[in-house]
């Protein structure tokens, strides 16, 4: 089994999410020996932009229409990330929030593999999934946890983890599982990382 391990917190041993991810790995090591884990971390890779070159390229070959160097370069690149995905049989990613959101390197990611022909199919009318990946786990990592009462503004946490589950399915997950762990920041986060861990190795096993 090959797992696609994708990394969006920058901050390495210091990291709650990749913390808890590496239970989970683990932990899944032990349940599927032979498991092969390709570790895409968007702070360390070259993710080129997603500039007017890349977007150009894309055009280029829905219209096919002959590319340039430069386009040649830059398309070359997001396949050969792009089949980082199509290799997986599962993927496990780990998200710290980011101002109710998640990092914009993952958002990079997401933009430049999303393509036609590679993660999706497009008939004109409808879409359809390219993969099939039988489940992801999403490990949703948050410093505090969402109050309406004391914080009736705030959008809350659903809609972070809503996109990425749509996003998941939509290029082919058949089933996403969330971990939430929230309060690593105050005085809980030594022992809520610490049950996170013991929660991500026991989804591990049954993954």
């Amino acid at each position: 089994m090959r797992l696609l391990n994708i990394v969006s917190s920058p901050r390495g041993a210091r990291s709650a999410s990749i913390a808890i991810a590496q239970s989970f790995l683990a932990a899944c090591g032990q349940a599927h020996p032979g498991l092969e884990v390709d570790t895409l971390n968007v702070w360390e890779e070259d993710l080129p932009d997603f500039d007017s070159r890349a977007i150009g390229a894309k055009y280029k070959g829905v219209s096919k229409t002959p590319l340039d160097d430069a386009e040649t370069t830059i398309w070359a690149r997001i396949t050969e990330l792009a089949g980082r995905f199509q290799q997986a049989d599962r993927i496990v990613l780990g998200v710290p929030m980011w101002n109710f959101d998640y990092p914009y390197k993952l958002k990079q990611l997401i933009d430049l593999v999303s393509q036609r022909g590679m993660l999706f199919g497009f008939d004109g009318q409808a879409y359809s999934p390219l993969l099939s990946i039988p489940r992801a786990l999403v490990i949703h990592v948050r410093g505090q946890s969402h109050d309406p009462a004391a914080y009736p503004a705030s959008p809350g946490f659903a809609h972070q983890a809503d996109y990425l589950d749509f996003w998941l399915k939509f290029i082919g997950v058949k089933d996403v599982r969330r971990l939430m762990v929230e309060h690593t920041w105050d005085a809980l986060g030594a022992d809520t990382i610490a049950q996170a861990k013991v929660r991500a190795a026991a989804i591990a096993r049954e993954f």
